[in-house]
């Protein structure tokens, strides 16, 4: 299995049909923001009979960049497995296991190489609560996003309460 490959079962994995998208592609990594926002765009079609009438988000790319903060590569991780087990909506509720969570996003990560960069719409640690600049039109979203190798990968959760 070459790394596209691995990266494609890792990212899939840490996806939930019911909120969480994930993707990868190959990119020069310039294009972070456009990735996020194709992801945004694809959520936001999915959870169209949840929105609120007339909510609306980001719809331009500077929008979406202005919303993403670099975050280290062991805040992408923890970002990663939280967005992948938890709920933004309803915390306290792990839709998985935590353990391999973080085997598969530490792995994932590891494609992107030691000289990746993340980053995140999300501010301050999962567990003392969150805030974030919006990327959806949703109530709740959140994003982590990184480059590296030739590659970009985004995972991102939306919610409604």
């Amino acid at each position: 299995m070459d790394a596209s490959d691995l990266l494609e079962a890792l990212i899939s994995s840490l996806a939930r049909e019911e909120s969480v998208y994930a993707r990868w592609c190959w990119s020069s990594g310039a294009d972070l923001a456009h990735h996020v926002h194709d992801l945004a765009k694809a959520a936001e079609a999915d959870w169209a009979h949840e929105a609120v009438r007339g909510a609306t988000g980001p719809t331009t790319l500077m929008e979406i960049e202005s919303a993403l903060r670099p975050v280290t590569r062991d805040t992408a991780t923890d970002l990663m497995v939280n967005l992948s087990i938890g709920s933004l909506v309803f915390p306290g509720h792990p839709a998985r296991d935590h353990t391999r969570a973080r085997r598969t996003a530490a792995k994932a990560i590891s494609i992107l190489g030691p000289g990746s960069q993340w980053f995140s719409n999300i501010d301050g640690s999962w567990e003392n609560g969150r805030a974030w600049k919006p990327v959806t039109r949703h109530t709740f979203d959140g994003v982590v996003a990184g480059r590296g190798n030739g590659l970009v990968v985004a995972l991102l959760q939306v919610g409604e309460d």
